[in-house]
């Protein structure tokens, strides 16, 4: 019998050895009793200041005849293996994916190991050919509208960072990780509580993956813009390409992410698939050097070589005016880089990346402030494309403040609270440059209030986040999709039969995990309908 044994902790002077004796312990046998010990998951707990340590969850099998004397609340019986999917009939016409980000790698995979090959359609580049045109956007701020740490194999998260961690609990989490592991990623993956492959690692994952579904029979079509979704009788009946070819499917899986603002205005435009508005976040990249951040949250152990690049996470729900907004720490990037992550001229945005060893001078994650569809209206801005021209606005107002070539306006944390232009933001890992100006010019007024205050409150958490080292850059925008493509529970658009929405784009996931499950959970779907 195998069991799954939670909480096992080791400070950092204890070797891993130790973990078999504590499993012992915990089920009242002897350290001879265990025929094998197995880490399932490694987080740090460095809650307490100066003394860290890491908590283990362990798989333990006994040997034969052998059984716990107690089960303690955190330990039980280790899950059985899932079950392999069961292959449905190949159906007369391939389905079709938009988009080669998590949510369409994954559901070709999800489909593809049920025996159903698909077409896949990508505006953008190969993910290692992409690195060229990411260089360049990087080195001199020329941007390929085509080809960019959005559009690209491999989607928006290939480029910035490569975190597979997520907020949500499901039993699929643990089938993209693996995937990730096979497909050529670092195995500490598997094991991490916070798994992170890098973006110096992650496209050749993505790459091996591609070749793995090729392998299977399936077809993948980059440089190809998909224009238009066509349909016949309320049914989809297959896409035109900006070429002016159409290819004919039944089906058809709209994964394209959350910049794929042409596709978004065609149906808003013709009404055809419900579109809906939808609340994201906004607001700046906050960057500060990692050792002033490894220092804040480790303490006195804070040189000790066994501990990572230290990271954080903050969160506040502010009431301002008389209404709630969360104010919270996003994609936060240890030891890494702000990258520009723009898709169009004149509109300036930025996110964050880290390769897998994390060793770059600085830290960075967004600090963003969530935006209501109140929010839109109030700016003017109405109908289901509200949240879309509300953050182009800003993006816009961002480019201008830059001085374009997409510079980054950026601010001192002490001056953007002061509404003052004094100390300049210094050092910093952006590229191609920092403008310094007044951020306070950004964002409604009610937004920079929110912002503030929960500054505030996170120094009090991390004494030393508010300081002339640490520096606001702008803007952090495309944090989600400001749409939402309506799908009903089967999964398909409530107004185009066989269109099914997928992923981050289409308002149902944010991150590459979350984005992958959302893409088999349409395979699954997909799969049950050819049955």
């Amino acid at each position: 019998m195998a069991y799954r044994v939670n909480n096992i902790g080791l400070w950092l002077d204890e070797p891993e050895e130790l973990l078999g004796q504590r499993a012992a312990e915990k089920l009242g046998v002897t350290r001879a009793d265990l025929a094998s010990v197995r880490v399932v998951r490694s987080v740090l707990d460095a809650r307490k200041k100066g003394s860290p340590r890491y908590i283990y969850t362990l798989e333990v099998e006994l040997a034969p005849g052998r059984a716990p004397k107690k089960l303690p609340p955190d330990v039980g019986e280790a899950p059985p293996p899932p079950e392999p999917p069961q292959h449905v009939k190949q159906p007369e016409r391939m389905p079709i994916i938009i988009g080669t980000g998590p949510a369409g790698l994954f559901c070709a995979l999800g489909l593809l190991e049920r025996g159903v090959r698909t077409i896949l359609i990508e505006r953008g580049k190969e993910v290692v050919a992409r690195r060229k045109d990411v260089a360049k956007l990087m080195r001199d701020g020329t941007l390929d509208p085509e080809s960019n740490m959005n559009f690209g194999e491999g989607g928006a998260g290939a480029y910035t960072d490569g975190k597979l961690s997520t907020r949500i609990n499901h039993p699929l989490v643990r089938k993209v990780i693996e995937t990730f592991a096979r497909c050529g990623a670092p195995d500490h993956i598997l094991v991490e509580g916070k798994p992170h492959i890098g973006s110096d690692l992650l496209p050749g994952a993505v790459a091996q993956l591609r070749d793995e579904l090729i392998a299977g029979g399936c077809q993948v079509l980059f440089e190809h813009k998909v224009e238009d979704v066509l349909y016949r009788d309320g049914r989809v009946s297959g896409v035109k390409l900006a070429d002016g070819r159409t290819l004919e499917s039944d089906r058809v899986v709209l994964a394209p992410g959350n910049s794929a603002r042409e596709l978004y205005e065609r149906f808003a435009a013709d009404g055809r698939v419900v579109i809906e508005p939808k609340p994201f976040a906004l607001g700046f990249r906050a960057e500060h050097p990692q050792g002033l951040i490894n220092s804040i949250q480790y303490g006195s152990a804070a040189k000790n070589p066994k501990l990572p690049p230290a990271d954080y996470k903050l969160a506040e729900n502010l009431d301002v005016d008389g209404e709630v907004r969360g104010v919270y720490s996003f994609c936060m990037c240890p030891g890494g880089i702000v990258v520009p992550t723009p898709t169009q001229d004149g509109l300036q945005c930025t996110n964050g990346m880290s390769n897998s060893r994390r060793n770059a001078k600085y830290a960075n994650a967004g600090i963003v402030v969530t935006v209501s569809v109140q929010d839109f209206e109030r700016e003017g801005f109405t109908g289901p494309l509200a949240g879309l021209e509300f953050q182009r606005h800003w993006e816009g107002k961002a480019y201008e403040l830059g001085g374009g070539k997409f510079f980054a306006p950026a601010q001192t944390i002490p001056d953007y609270l002061a509404g003052r232009v004094k100390k300049e933001p210094g050092g910093t890992s952006y590229r191609p440059g920092l403008a310094h100006t007044d951020l306070n010019t950004l964002f409604p007024a009610s937004l920079t209030q929110s912002l503030k205050q929960a500054l505030k409150a996170f120094d009090r958490k991390m004494r030393g986040f508010i300081s002339d080292e640490g520096k606001l850059i702008g803007i952090e925008s495309r944090t989600s999709s400001p749409v939402r493509i309506t799908r009903g529970e089967d999964m398909q658009s409530v107004s185009m039969r066989g269109l099914y929405p997928a992923g981050e784009g289409c308002g149902y996931a944010g991150g590459i995990v979350s984005s992958a499950i959302d893409g088999l959970r349409v395979a699954e779907q997909i799969a049950a309908e050819l049955a």
